[in-house]
């Protein structure tokens, strides 16, 4: 299923916000699933390499997200991620949270395709997530 950048954010702002009241609960969910995914197949520090130069690029908007370093590990970097989240307000846990997962998935889709990276999205998140992107043209 080939999507452009809008439908894939939208899915992206869909997947985060599944519980309002729980934003960050379900964003650090999201991205332990997508860690799990991926860490079978380009291991640790594979995942964690993309994930501090998301958390780079998405500082330069949200400059309250802390930096991490691509040695930690993911149970570090998603704890800080909890503990920067929840110093804020919801628009902010929300739109930071989207942009963060769109970021990372914009690189992963850079490097290793569409196709792919919807099957990883699929596998990590279940159809009903990624099925959102396909339905709403």
């Amino acid at each position: 299923m080939a999507t452009n950048d809008n439908q894939r954010h939208r899915m992206i702002k869909k997947a985060v916000m599944q519980r309002p009241e729980a934003l960050v609960a379900v964003t650090l969910h999201l991205w332990e699933r997508l860690s799990f995914e991926l860490t079978s197949i380009i291991g640790e520090g594979g995942f964690q390499s993309l994930y501090a130069r998301s958390v780079h690029l998405v500082r330069v908007r949200y400059p309250w997200i802390a930096p991490i370093h691509s040695s930690q590990p993911s149970a570090i970097a998603f704890a800080s991620l909890r503990s920067c989240l929840e110093e804020r307000d919801l628009t902010e846990i929300n739109e930071a949270s989207v942009a963060l997962l769109s970021t990372f998935i914009d690189i992963l889709i850079m490097l290793i395709g569409e196709l792919l990276t919807t099957s990883i999205l699929r596998s990590a998140w279940g159809d009903d997530v990624v099925d959102i992107a396909g339905k709403e043209l």
